[in-house]
């Protein structure tokens, strides 16, 4: 079976794997795009990681992660903003690397709620500050700050934002080329007002991501590695695809899994599944 143009292996999906196994399993499987994260990069290094990509010939649809903005005013908030423009110059960097079409999308995870607050309104206000901080930078960089909203399971220790409404609510406060939103179907599924929201970043020429897997029961005890390949869970992934590309959105379609079970399988078999699974169950 042959890999959709539009998918892409989001390197979590295969957690084990370096980034040079990772770039050589994902175009060996025929996908044509690959997510990236920021830790097997800095492994080998940027300037190693940038030629691997060059030489791979995939477009790259992400790098994963930026973020992490709760903190008070001091040190740790200063170092989280000068860790994030290091990692808006390496989206524009590994992007440039890529093939054609490659786009230059930071993911955002908002962050927690710093140890001992309970302050959630504070939280989401320093989230804005620092995109409002690092705006400048990333327009300057061509890169695309995407807020990704966390299921609200994850809201006190990863994300303070939640659905997408309030990803939305912060991206447009800004220009839409220089933020805009992640729709990560694990995350926003269950949101009551998430179609009328995915059309209204349509509107706004915001979704510059948009994440597949699937929502797994029992949820395990880390509920990280809840998700499970599309058609293994709970997910309406027709009618999330329809209205994702309802709105407009013509990028590539990321498959992100944290599933040890899945880690804990062969990176190849992994992304010879994914790409059947994406077949039959994401309809592009």
């Amino acid at each position: 079976m042959s890999a959709h143009p539009r998918l892409s292996l989001n390197q979590a999906t295969i957690k084990y794997a370096d980034l040079e196994h990772a770039l050589d399993v994902t175009r060996a499987s025929g996908i044509e795009s690959i997510g990236l994260w920021r830790e097997p990069v800095a492994a080998l290094g940027l300037s190693v990681a940038v030629q691997k990509v060059a030489d791979s010939g995939l477009r790259v649809s992400s790098l994963c992660r930026g973020g992490f903005f709760t903190e008070q005013a001091g040190a740790g908030r200063q170092a989280a903003l000068g860790d994030n423009r290091v990692a808006i110059e390496e989206t524009a960097a590994l992007a440039a690397a890529g093939a054609d079409g490659s786009a230059a999308v930071l993911v955002l995870v908002a962050g927690g709620l710093p140890e001992g607050s309970r302050d959630l309104v504070g939280a989401r206000e320093r989230v804005r500050d620092a995109i409002g901080a690092l705006a400048d930078d990333a327009r300057a960089a061509g890169v695309t700050l995407a807020i990704e909203p966390l299921h609200p399971m994850y809201a006190a220790d990863r994300a303070v934002v939640s659905t997408l409404g309030q990803a939305l609510d912060l991206a447009e406060q800004f220009d839409a080329g220089t933020v805009g939103v992640v729709v990560d179907a694990f995350h926003v599924w269950w949101d009551p007002e998430l179609l009328a929201q995915i059309a209204r970043a349509g509107r706004g020429g915001r979704i510059a991501s948009y994440q597949v897997c699937d929502w797994v029961t029992p949820l395990p005890l880390d509920v990280l590695l809840a998700r499970g390949m599309m058609g293994d869970g709970h997910i309406d992934f027709t009618t999330l695809t329809q209205a994702v590309l309802a709105a407009g959105y013509s990028g590539d379609i990321e498959v992100e899994i944290f599933n040890q079970e899945i880690w804990n399988t062969d990176a190849a078999v992994i992304a010879t599944r994914t790409v059947e699974s994406f077949a039959r169950h994401i309809p592009v």
